[in-house]
């Protein structure tokens, strides 16, 4: 008998572990790897440049929904350590929300970005790039409001499972807390503005992206007549265009995985009764996490091939 198991761990408990396993053994190192990658790149060059500015947030975005939700989901059902109190609910329910959000935030920027950076040099379009690119802290602290801001329910909806109460009849059942709210309408609305703060930025990624196509579409049928605004740069507009479509590559991945993460989200809000099993929970979680930190390594390492190097 395997030893968790043999400790009174349920075979239930057993596989989410493992499951929550996986992502904590993908997610830290290839965040943490992309993390030091730029901060080594900041001491060696002594500055960062804007997309990478960008996807340096985005693995700290990450890497905080691994550490703090993943991790802590592992000890707790290993039986290893469990901070699952009311206290506990509330503060790893928020900064996951938080965190997660905020990813999705900054992948809109970073493809609103890409958009702007292929717009034709001395446009309007171009100022607009290079006013985002100076003003780029001002928009990250705007996105760390908005998305707190927007998940501070989890603190006032947030309880623990593990207090001896009978399953509350308007919550969302994460395993160890709840998300436990008044009424059966002030669940649908809370969780309706948790779809549109995803949908929002996924909207106009989509927008953006189809922006590019179209762009790298005209710039391949008319490439005489489009080359005179790449020359100036030398090499730099190519490289422009393939991180634009690494990027509408990522956006792909995120629409499609935030797209299912919303579409069992809303499954939980039309179901009267609490579901008994933290199931579905377990799956947002699990799907998303474990695709969003793969695709995001490897979008990092094509926009910035330099991140190879320093390991």
């Amino acid at each position: 008998m395997l030893p968790f198991l043999s400790a009174g761990m349920s075979s239930e408990d057993f596989v989410r572990g493992m499951l929550y396993l996986s992502l904590i053994v993908v997610g830290i190192p290839g965040n943490v790897a992309v993390i030091v990658a730029f901060l080594f790149l900041i001491y060696e060059k002594n500055m960062l440049l804007t997309a990478d500015a960008i996807v340096l947030q985005l693995a700290c975005a990450n890497l905080l929904v691994v550490v703090v939700r993943c991790l802590l989901e592992t000890l707790a059902s290993f039986r290893l350590a469990n901070v699952f109190g009311d206290v506990g609910c509330k503060s790893v329910i928020f900064i996951y929300r938080f965190s997660r959000a905020l990813s999705v935030w900054l992948t809109f920027l970073l493809s609103a970005y890409q958009c702007l950076s292929i717009s034709t040099p001395g446009s309007r379009w171009a100022s607009v790039c290079v006013m985002v690119a100076q003003n780029l802290p001002f928009v990250f602290l705007f996105l760390w409001v908005l998305n707190t801001s927007l998940s501070v329910g989890a603190l006032a909806f947030s309880i623990s499972s593990n207090n001896g109460s009978s399953l509350p009849k308007s919550a969302v059942n994460t395993q160890f807390c709840y998300v436990n709210f008044p009424s059966e309408l002030s669940k649908k609305v809370y969780g309706a503005a948790q779809v549109s703060r995803d949908v929002v930025p996924m909207v106009f990624m989509i927008l953006t992206s189809l922006i590019i196509l179209v762009f790298l579409y005209k710039h391949s049928q008319h490439v005489k007549g489009l080359s005179s605004g790449c020359s100036t740069s030398g090499g730099g507009c190519a490289a422009k265009q393939r991180a634009a479509k690494v990027v509408v590559a990522l956006v792909t991945i995120y629409v499609v995985l935030y797209g299912v993460d919303n579409g069992l989200w809303v499954y939980t809000l039309t179901v009267r009764q609490t579901i008994s099993s933290s199931l579905i929970s377990d799956l947002r979680v699990f799907f998303l996490n474990i695709c969003k930190n793969e695709s995001t390594l490897s979008v990092c390492c094509q926009i910035n091939p330099e991140l190879l190097v320093g390991f």
